[in-house]
This record gives structure tokens, C-alpha cells and sequence, in this order.
């Protein structure tokens, strides 16, 4: 995982020593005042910190601008084990009648997979382990759950909120959301068996944070008529932009995540078969939530909502499953 951190300011605009020693010494820029050589400027920033995923920075910055803020993170995690290619009909749900592009693998550990119950509904959660500490966690809820309860059942685990029943222990039958556990006959002594299918996924999405101030902490700071932090500068400022823009890849090899926070302030003061085996298969075959985790301290670096698949185009060499 590659952090950084940007601040770029005014020339003139002056800055508490105190603040600007907590920030390392290639973080610091400064605004021309020409919104197009600083959009130019912030934009390659943007790009080079995190390796093109991301290539604007998502604040707006014109003439009046005086600081802008701006953290970056690049995440990657290739998989231990790799996923193999298909394309899968949907038959039900949200998706039914689709080709999806999508990833499967084989284990015998079947405690990959959990199902957790909350006041919400019930929760499929399958984790998959990325060789840098970071593992993913899939998490697909009953129908009538929306995207919200879906992630918080998920953080919950983390947290101990809820407890997940591992699948080496579910029950016959479908135990969970998108699951199939079933006995079948194979020629050969066979340990159980877990199949994973989940749809491959390329997202970004771009957050206004001043759309819902109040969730953000930035009420305060979005009121013009009056200054604030004043432990960065003896000017009065007020928040005048702040968003975020994030991308996900999960593919066969494994997971890649970037996102960059920017805040922008103007100066403020003016109103503004034979052998019976277990088999469970677990189908991400609607729309479903994920969790990049941080292994050992289970901090979450990234986090999502996969909507729609990827669009089926058709291959000669294409695999269906």
C-alpha cells in the first residue's frame, strides 16, 4: 500500500510553523492562480500517486483558491491462489438473463466461507487472501437488503458486532445467501469442496463530501461567514470544495484499489459419485458488497458496492460456466 500527501497553497498566504513542520517536505506546492496550470499540476499529482488510477484530483480550484489538501492511497493484493476466467449466465435476480464476466476457483477450505446473521437480514461473507497481508471479503445479503445493511454486516464482523458461522458448519440445503450445500458421489475418496464464482469487477466512482456535510463532520466548516482552522493559518478560511474518487479492480490475479481525498478553502469572513463428499458453492450472482482488510489490524482500507457486471463481450476462446 503507497500513501501520500499533498498541500498546495497560495504564495503569500501565511501558515503556522507549528502545522507545516507535522508535513514532509515533498508534500508541499504552491497555486499559481491560473486554474489551468494548477488543474494541469494537481491532475499529475493525481496520476503519479497512484499509478494512473486515478488521474484528476476530484476538488475544483479557481482564482480564489488558497490551500488545497489532498491525501492519495494505491492498494494491491495479488491472490495466493489465482481465479480462473468464465462467463456465467444469470438465471435469477436482479441480473437474470445476463452473461456476466466472472472468476472461479476450487478449495478444500470451506471456511472461507461464513454466514452471519444481523437484525438486517443474513450475510454471505467469502474471504479471499491477498499475498501482502490485504485479503478481500465478498459479502452478499438476502434481496431485500439494501447496500448499507449489506457492508455493515461486514465491518460488524470485524468489529465483533456479529459472528459469522463458518461454512465447514452450516447445515444442508442453502444456509445462506447464494449458497448450495449439497452431498454428491464422486469416484475417489474426496475432501469437501468449496467453488467460488463471483463476478470480475472495475469500478470508480467519484464523492461529493459536501453533498452530506453532517455525515462528513463538514457542516461547520462549509459556513463562509466566519474563519476557521486556526491552527493552519492566522487567515480566516472556509471549506470550499471537499471530495474523493475511488477505483477497484478485482480480477483473476488479484485486487487493486486507489483513491485520492482533496479539500480546496477559500479566505472566508464574507457571507457564501461412489464416495459422498460435501460440495458448497457460493454464487455472487447479483449485486454484492466488498471489504479490502488489513489482516492483522482488520482495518479496513477499501470498500464498495458492485451494482452492475462488467459487460459481456464475446471471446473465441470463452469458457462458460
Amino acid at each position: 500500500m503507497d500513501a501520500a500527501l499533498g498541500l498546495w497553497t497560495r504564495a503569500g498566504l501565511p501558515l503556522h510553523r507549528t502545522w507545516t513542520d507535522t508535513l514532509p517536505g515533498p508534500a508541499r506546492g504552491t497555486l499559481t492562480g491560473a486554474p489551468g496550470a494548477d488543474r494541469r499540476a494537481l491532475d499529475t499529482w493525481a496520476a503519479e500517486r497512484t499509478g494512473g488510477r486515478v488521474p484528476h484530483l476530484p476538488v475544483p480550484v479557481g482564482p480564489d483558491t488558497e490551500p488545497v489538501l489532498a491525501s492519495a492511497l494505491s492498494l494491491r493484493a495479488d491472490w495466493f491462489r489465482p481465479f480462473r476466467e468464465t462467463y456465467a449466465e444469470v438465471w435469477t435476480g436482479p441480473w437474470a438473463g445476463r452473461i456476466v464476466p466472472s472468476l472461479y476457483r476450487w478449495s478444500s477450505l470451506l471456511d472461507r466461507i461464513g454466514v452471519t446473521a444481523t437484525r438486517a437480514g443474513t450475510v454471505t461473507v467469502a474471504r479471499v487472501l491477498g499475498d501482502t497481508g490485504v485479503d478481500v471479503h465478498l459479502l452478499l445479503g438476502e434481496e431485500h437488503m439494501t447496500p448499507g445493511q449489506v457492508v455493515a454486516a461486514g465491518t460488524g464482523l470485524l468489529t465483533g458486532r456479529w459472528r459469522a458461522e463458518p461454512g465447514d458448519r452450516l447445515p444442508p440445503g442453502a444456509p445462506g445467501p447464494g449458497l448450495t450445500l449439497e452431498a454428491v458421489r464422486e469416484p475417489r475418496p474426496t475432501p469437501p469442496q468449496l467453488c467460488l464464482t463471483v463476478p470480475s469487477f472495475d469500478l470508480a466512482a467519484d464523492l461529493d463530501l459536501t453533498a452530506l456535510p453532517e455525515v462528513y463532520g463538514l457542516a461547520a466548516a462549509l459556513d463562509g461567514t466566519r474563519g476557521h482552522f486556526p491552527g493552519i493559518s492566522p487567515v480566516p478560511l472556509a471549506l470550499e470544495a471537499a471530495a474523493q474518487t475511488a477505483t477497484a479492480v478485482f480480477g483473476p490475479l488479484g485486487f487493486r484499489a486507489a483513491s485520492v481525498t482533496s479539500v480546496s478553502a477559500y479566505a472566508a469572513g464574507v457571507p457564501e459419485r461412489r464416495y459422498r463428499s460435501l460440495r458448497l458453492s457460493a454464487d455472487f450472482a447479483r449485486p454484492f458488497g466488498f471489504l479490502a482488510v488489513h489482516r492483522t489490524s482488520r482495518l479496513v482500507l477499501a470498500s464498495g458496492w458492485v451494482a452492475e457486471p462488467m459487460p459481456y463481450e464475446e471471446r473465441d476462446d470463452e469458457e462458460y460456466a
